[in-house]
């Protein structure tokens, strides 16, 4: 298996203290390599996982942060810019506060991760996989402001893989409904859960560890001519509702 490669290998997974990134860190770590990551508070993590404070938002911290990773590991292979989320906030209410920090969480901390981790990347010829989400891809009334940021990943993924290739691929993957530690918060109760799953084509929402497999894919040598993708993980999308209503007014 091409993850059997990754051994002895060193990664950063931002916001890999929970849900979705903690699935990326400890499927990683299962694959041998040293799993760095931050956040604001450590919570339950294994002694797998090393874990270094960090807001991702702060240009400073995080050139301490991989320079810290890479002075104790002597270099740095793989980035995994997983941090980021929005609650609701209607666009017309929000503030530009409220704004500029959840452009600064889904886009401009993952340029901030990859730019600090450049120098260390380019190195090892390294790789980064950035986690964007389906709002970036359709409309997201409710959260406008970071289906805009999640889109500026796509771009930003897309750039960044010909302005540092051949040396660092880079790749973004386009999420979903997954279940999380946090599903019932975000989606509702399981009979919602079940209807929203109804409407994918796979029949239910993903789980956390089939992102981390995708993650560890795209990382691994198998993966070694991808650079500058954005590989869509939402179990073949959503039923479009104009169906049901054309159907209905029959």
């Amino acid at each position: 298996m091409a993850a059997k490669n990754l051994a002895g290998k060193v990664a950063l997974v931002t916001g890999g203290t929970r849900g979705i990134g903690r699935a990326i860190a400890e499927t990683l770590t299962a694959a041998g390599v040293k799993t760095y990551v931050c956040g604001r508070t450590p919570g339950d993590l294994p002694a797998t996982l090393s874990f270094l404070a960090c807001d991702v938002r702060d240009p400073e911290a995080v050139r301490a942060m991989i320079n810290e990773i890479a002075a104790r590991e002597g270099g740095l292979d793989f980035v995994v810019n997983n941090a980021g989320g929005s609650p609701h906030a209607e666009a017309a209410l929000a503030s530009p506060r409220f704004s500029e920090r959840i452009v600064q969480l889904n886009l401009l901390a993952p340029l901030h991760v990859s730019q600090a981790a450049y120098p260390y990347l380019k190195a090892r010829g390294g790789a980064i996989v950035n986690i964007a989400s389906v709002s970036a891809v359709r409309p997201s009334p409710g959260t406008s402001v970071y289906a805009a940021a999640k889109a500026g990943l796509l771009g930003l993924s897309r750039s960044l893989a010909h302005e540092w290739g051949p040396e660092i691929r880079v790749n973004v993957l386009i999420l979903g409904y997954i279940e999380t530690g946090t599903t019932d918060a975000t989606y509702g109760d399981a009979e919602k859960q079940a209807a929203i799953g109804r409407n994918i084509a796979a029949g239910r929402l993903g789980r956390a560890e089939e992102v981390a497999e995708v993650v560890v894919f795209l990382l691994s040598p198998a993966a070694s001519y991808i650079t500058g993708a954005e590989l869509q993980v939402h179990g073949g999308g959503e039923r479009p509702p104009f169906l049901d209503i054309v159907k209905s007014e029959g």
